[in-house]
């Protein structure tokens, strides 16, 4: 299985740690947790980044780190029936308490979420404590792409 992330800069491109995350929280994690947020493809990938972008700060260019996951079955989706009520609200404290719960005891490599920008599409928020870590994920290509500007 191959997920994909984005990054602003290439010496992000190595980082698999979780860190940003940890250190600001997400959908579905809250500060503390660290969860490494990617997308089931490229084109998700950067929409997931582009809502984040302030108006005229999008950076010219963007890293696409495709990475493989050894082992999807050590992967959990969430069944559509365990979303919080209100999921898509980004300030839903019951998302953040489900990905932390999911990820606390580090039995499973990661979860499977619908994306609140495109939900027909998935992220995949890997656990960088789970057992093997780094030896299930791996940056196997990084491509610089530059940002169309009609979109900043």
């Amino acid at each position: 299985m191959y997920v994909y992330r984005i990054v602003k800069s290439e010496k992000r491109t190595e980082d698999l740690s979780g860190m940003g995350a940890f250190r600001a929280g997400g959908r579905w994690n809250d500060k503390g947790t660290y969860v490494l947020y990617t997308s089931e493809n490229s084109s998700l990938a950067f929409l997931e980044n582009l809502v984040h972008f302030d108006a005229g700060e999008t950076p010219e260019d963007l890293y696409v780190m495709e990475i493989s996951v050894q082992n999807e079955n050590l992967i959990f989706q969430i069944p559509d029936s365990d979303y919080p009520r209100d999921w898509l609200n980004t300030d839903n404290l019951a998302c953040k308490r489900l990905g932390d719960q999911l990820l606390s005891d580090h039995k499973i490599l990661g979860i499977k979420v619908r994306s609140a920008v495109n939900q027909s599409e998935y992220n995949i928020l890997l656990d960088p404590l789970f057992p093997g870590y780094h030896d299930l994920i791996k940056v196997v290509n990084v491509v610089n792409v530059p940002v169309d500007m009609r979109l900043t």
